[in-house]
């Protein structure tokens, strides 16, 4: 008898490859129902998708809930596996591109090729905002043709997927506060403006940009508290205070304003535009405003005292750097920022002095290994 019943989608058939597919619209309250994922026991080779990243849905869920009239979501891809019928709307039956209605065998299974993250986080954004429910969501629908082919479809669309540089998707994020706020300096402050690369998070040698965006939110994140951020003029101001008087401790920025150096010779010869040390020196300026009744410009002048030159070695590798590269752990921000602290003469929280007594021990062990090899 359940062969009598039927899922009916309003559809457009197209093909490619030579094969029929269907683009339709579902309601969001049907996702559940129709698309499961019970495959996680299942070892890679029998699987036509990757395990659900749990740890990804509740944020993509939140994400939904808070911009109930703005959130943006693209297809979902599925492949059907069972009895399809596609009856075209109209009498013209000879074009490859109809509309119609596609009926599906309820006994059908729908594979998720594409998407099933989002899928999950809809789900799970329901039981908060079931009002969701009857707004759609666009599905590409292909006939199942085995576990292989499945499998070659997930992998074909994810073979081209592209993330964009963590600097152009804060251009382009006018949600993130944080991220407002970057914009705002680098267009505005007079350190930071013209020197900003908005589009890449990395620098070529012969870039004339100094600091990549992605760099300059980052140390703002950890310059401010979320409540800080929230208002804009404020988070601002304190940003450009801060920021401009640890510009002018550090010459070289100076210089390639003045194109008395390049960009590409300061980041080759000095540390200190790298994104980890703008990281650290945010996390040392939301130290330094912690401070009751401090002189913030005396304070920051200490920085004048910095070496900040590669060649340094003994001071910056292993923080900074490793092997003679600039690191990128948040092991080496906070070991960065430990150095920095010392230099301002501001206190370590716990976790810091954990990580500095890790690595004067880890110096100490090569230390005495060396003097071994010597004898």
């Amino acid at each position: 008898m359940a062969n009598n019943f039927s899922y009916v989608f309003p559809a457009i058939r197209g093909v490619q490859a030579g094969r029929e597919y269907y683009v339709s619209m579902c309601p969001m309250r049907l996702l559940p129902k129709l698309f499961l994922f019970d495959e996680e026991e299942l070892v890679p080779e029998l699987r036509a998708q990757r395990t659900l990243n749990k740890a990804r849905i509740p944020e993509i869920a939140r994400y939904i809930v808070a911009n109930k009239n703005s959130y943006t979501f693209s297809a979902i891809t599925a492949s059907i596996d069972g009895d399809v019928t596609f009856e075209p709307v109209g009498a013209d039956t000879s074009s490859t591109f109809r509309m119609g209605t596609l009926s599906v065998s309820m006994d059908a299974k729908f594979i998720v090729n594409d998407g099933q993250h989002r899928r999950a986080a809809i789900e799970t954004a329901l039981t908060t905002a079931p009002e969701l429910g009857d707004e759609t969501i666009a599905v590409v629908f292909f006939l199942d043709r085995g576990l292989e082919r499945c499998q070659q479809m997930f992998a074909d669309l994810n073979r081209y997927a592209v993330k964009p540089s963590a600097s152009l998707g804060i251009l382009y994020d006018h949600r993130s506060a944080a991220a407002n706020v970057a914009k705002h300096l680098s267009l505005t402050s007079e350190l930071f403006k013209n020197l900003i690369e908005t589009e890449r998070s990395s620098l070529s040698a012969r870039s004339r940009k100094l600091f990549t965006l992605s760099a300059l939110h980052y140390s703002i994140v950890e310059l401010l508290v979320e409540a800080e951020l929230e208002d804009f003029a404020a988070a601002s101001k304190k940003c450009q205070e801060y920021w401009e008087l640890v510009g002018r401790q550090i010459p070289e920025w100076l210089y390639v304003r003045e194109s008395k150096m390049t960009a590409g010779e300061v980041r080759r010869d000095f540390i200190h535009s790298h994104a980890i040390v703008l990281q650290a020196l945010g996390r040392v300026g939301r130290a330094l405003f912690q401070l009751p009744n401090v002189d913030l410009a005396k304070r920051v002048e200490k920085l004048r005292s910095v070496d900040w030159s590669r060649k340094n070695a003994s001071t910056w590798e292993g923080r900074a750097m490793v092997g003679g590269a600039m690191a990128k752990s948040g092991q080496n921000v906070t070991l960065t920022t430990n150095e920095l602290k010392r230099v301002l003469g501001l206190k370590l929280t716990e976790d810091e002095a954990v990580a500095e007594r890790a690595l004067q021990a880890s110096r100490g062990s090569a230390g005495r290994t060396s003097k071994r090899g010597a004898t």
